[in-house]
């Protein structure tokens, strides 16, 4: 019997499930200690650091309600893929305060980027994923949400708008890890330059 007796296979139209969000492009970690950690990378060849103290995203809510979370923030790449490193500074409600307290520690989000935002973000909520928490980052061009995934406890998905001050910053640490010859592992950047966006 030849395959080519078989019945002919409709077509099948649906978007394949890897481009519902697109490409991963960052990893999301989050630690006690966020010096320790950073310095466990360098380690490995990872670098340089941007570091920003005490971030406080606008309009943050978690599951619906409004917190005012703070965080210190460290960004870095290793090709296309941005390592971030996340301690939470205040016992404010969010995603990361339960991850911690949880008694974990590590990889707790990968992220997606997307310069049409409202989109995904439509299209997310659309397929049943629930939002944990978001707000944003250097304006309304940098805003984020975590997607609730319990069918993978610990690790969530976050999605971000790809615009503004973050777009810009992002696109300098790529390009400076590119071009990184291991000297001055940690650079300390502040906040503020996100509100330019």
């Amino acid at each position: 019997m030849s395959f080519a007796d078989g019945p002919a296979e409709e077509p099948d139209h649906r978007a394949p499930v890897a481009n519902f969000f697109g490409s991963i492009t960052q990893l999301g970690y989050v630690v006690h200690d966020i010096d320790a950690s950073i310095e466990g990378f360098v380690k490995c060849g990872i670098g340089p650091w941007f570091l920003l103290r005490n971030v406080q995203p606008e309009n943050f809510t978690y599951r619906g309600r409004p917190s005012g979370m703070a965080m210190d923030v460290a960004v870095a790449n290793s090709g296309n893929i941005q390592i971030e490193i996340i301690t939470p500074v205040n016992d404010e409600p969010s995603m990361y305060r339960d991850f911690l307290h949880a008694g974990n520690e590590g990889l707790q989000h990968f992220a997606y980027w997307s310069t049409d935002y409202q989109d995904l973000y439509d299209r997310a909520l659309a397929a049943g994923f629930a939002v944990g928490q978001e707000g944003q980052l250097g304006g309304p061009t940098g805003r984020f949400a975590y997607l609730q995934t319990e069918h993978h406890p610990g690790t969530c998905i976050e999605i971000s708008d790809l615009g503004g001050a973050k777009a810009q910053l992002f696109e300098y640490v790529k390009l400076a890890a590119e071009n990184w010859d291991g000297t001055h592992p940690v650079q300390v950047i502040d906040p503020a330059m996100l509100a330019a966006g």
